[in-house]
């Protein structure tokens, strides 16, 4: 897979990914993006949800705090970009730990369209339908094949299916791949879940094979981080030091750190 040429078309389109996320971890949602060369914007009101999902070319929707009122406001966002045929991301952040997290997520998934479905493996485990506890927005232990769960729930949803861990799977219902980059230094950060979920927003945006977006996305996000690692006392430098090495990111630390099975 050419990961670069994808990279390349996010920053020579910088497209407008709209995000409905995460209160916790939202300003560094924005800083990823668009330190990989998109354009964030986050608009989270019902009345202009749908104004703005039709003005962009990504939605990205993270359940991380959510309100019964936010999801309302995801189901308008998530019809307009149904409606304008353009990638909507569901990061079913902490689905697991609690009866609404749940509720809300599969309302989301009958009731939109999603396009790519991305969690640790008990989130994802739970929207599967396996009876998996999250602890909570913390993966706990899947007792199941992670390929075959994302092969299956992708097959079941028409849907690429992400489950972020120590490797990446992503699934849709034809392929899988493996991504084998990253470090233990994210673990140690709130919000690296949460950042992924906008980068694989970002590169959706500019990729058809979402499977592929995914990948690609996932793949410079963690050679960045590998990178930023190295050079880091903490996690407090090191995630200044992440912004730095995604912005820096070419062909050639790409084609040399990438590990994509």
């Amino acid at each position: 897979m050419d990961i670069y040429s994808v990279l390349e078309r996010v920053r020579a389109q910088k497209p407008l990914v709209h995000h409905l996320t995460n209160w916790v971890t939202i300003y560094d949602c924005a800083n990823i993006v668009k330190v990989f060369g998109a354009a964030p914007v986050m608009a989270h009101a019902a009345e202009e949800v749908e104004d703005m999902a039709a003005l962009a070319s990504a939605l990205v929707l993270n359940i991380g705090t959510l309100t019964p009122d936010f999801i309302e406001s995801m189901k308008l966002a998530a019809k307009s970009a149904n409606k304008k045929g353009i990638p909507v991301t569901l990061d079913v952040c902490g689905a697991g730990a609690t009866k609404l997290r749940d509720e809300k997520c599969f309302e989301l998934l009958d009731q939109v369209k999603i396009d790519v479905i991305k969690g640790n493996a008990s989130e994802v485990a739970r929207i599967a339908g396996e009876k998996v506890r999250t602890k909570g927005v913390d993966s706990s232990e899947v007792e199941k094949d992670l390929v075959e769960l994302a092969k299956t729930l992708a097959a079941k949803r028409n849907a690429t299916v992400v489950i972020t861990g120590k490797e990446d799977i992503v699934a849709d219902k034809a392929k899988h791949f493996i991504v084998k980059n990253g470090c233990e230094m994210m673990a140690h950060v709130v919000g690296t879940g949460c950042m992924a979920a906008s980068v694989i927003g970002a590169f959706s945006a500019v990729e058809k094979d979402l499977a592929k977006a995914a990948t690609a996305g996932l793949c410079c996000y963690e050679i960045a981080a590998e990178i930023a690692s190295k050079d880091s006392a903490g996690p407090g430098t090191f995630k200044e030091k992440l912004f730095d090495n995604i912005y820096s990111l070419d062909k050639g630390k790409i084609e040399k750190l990438q590990r994509v099975e």
